[in-house]
């Protein structure tokens, strides 16, 4: 004899299945995103001619003082 369906636990249990991939994937995301800025923050801050060729292209201004 077949079992009884239980609808309500099986729901329950792929919406929470599913909950814990997404955290799991804005978790590994945060990580990533967290990890390229580390990665970039040393170049932006080192300054100098290099902050004013950014500056440049990102269409600012380079400061006077930067490049003394």
């Amino acid at each position: 004899m077949p079992r009884k369906p239980n609808y309500g636990f099986e729901r329950r249990e792929r919406d929470r299945l599913k909950a814990e991939k997404k955290a799991e994937r804005e978790k590994l995301k945060t990580e990533r995103r967290e990890a390229g800025r580390a990665a970039n923050a040393p170049e932006a801050a080192e300054g100098g001619a290099d902050a004013a060729a950014v500056a440049s292209v990102n269409g600012a201004e380079p400061d006077a003082d930067a490049e003394r």
